[in-house]
């Protein structure tokens, strides 16, 4: 089956660069195959031309496009079921300058991709016509903050300061993205090979519970940490002021409580003259 894109899409245009075959078209613009034009399929929004679909296979083992929509909103075409081997020679069609061997890249091939299509018949296109589940997107790990100061709590708390780690699907490589950019379908470009990058909403929903959960439970323990802090400051001080009063009052009993020894004698001669 060629895959298509829903009412859905949000023309964030991140579909368009990643298709191999050049399928993809924005709203309104006409497409073209070997020199020969045709009228655009949606006005609208992106569209996907079913003749140059070859759902990635020879190239990759998944949808390019599927890939990178942040809304997933380019699936499988239930009213254009094919299989892995029209898919697959299409693809020699379209590039005949490229080999493709019949083990080439194929989502069929991936585990849980899916096998030949069988024959269509009204159940299989309403199964089909479903909502594919959303791909559970893989944990972001939070980033990791050292143990600091009180002084600089405020700093750490800070959702400015805080990077979300990711992957480039292309290069392979880690980076970051500022935890106050990342959304939704905003376009973002690797650093080392220019590669698109877009959050889903699943992996939007999946940082910001990780982030805030993570920073807001951080925060809390720390108030409460200083709130004890506090009270424990307060009755420390309050024990040294006690014990220091109990002290002086030790010292004044302790003075009255002494008798010198000896009896009172008192000066005379010359010595009186200085008592």
């Amino acid at each position: 089956m060629a895959t298509t894109i829903t009412s859905e899409c949000i023309n964030c245009g991140a579909c368009e660069p990643e298709c191999p075959n050049t399928a993809i078209y924005a709203g309104g613009v006409p497409w073209e195959l070997n020199g020969t034009p045709g009228a655009a399929i949606a006005q609208d929004i992106y569209y996907i031309v079913p003749s140059k679909c070859t759902e990635c296979v020879g190239f990759h083992d998944h949808e390019a496009c599927a890939a990178v929509c942040p809304v997933d909103c380019c699936i499988p075409d239930p009213a254009n079921l094919e299989t892995e081997g029209v898919l697959l020679q299409r693809a020699r069609e379209l590039h005949p300058e490229t080999t493709f061997p019949d083990d080439a890249p194929s989502r069929f091939r991936k585990e849980g991709g899916g096998a030949e299509a069988p024959a269509v018949n009204g159940a299989a296109v309403a199964a089909a016509a479903a909502p594919a589940p959303a791909a559970a997107p893989k944990p972001v790990a939070a980033a990791v903050v050292a143990a600091a100061p009180t002084a600089a709590a405020s700093a750490e708390f800070n959702p400015l300061a805080w990077e979300v780690p990711v992957i480039c699907k292309d290069c392979n490589e880690p980076w970051t993205i500022p935890y106050r950019l990342f959304e939704k379908g905003v376009v973002f470009h690797c650093p080392f090979c220019s590669g698109s990058y877009v959050p889903k909403t699943a992996m939007y929903r999946a940082v910001k519970e990780t982030f805030e959960g993570f920073y807001n439970r951080r925060q809390a323990d720390r108030e409460a940490f200083e709130r004890k802090r506090e009270r424990e400051a307060a009755a420390f001080e309050s024990k040294q002021a006690a014990e220091m009063e109990a002290f002086k009052q030790k010292l004044e009993a302790l003075a009255h409580s002494m008798k010198p020894a000896g009896k009172l004698v008192r000066p005379t001669g010359i010595a009186s003259m200085f008592s």
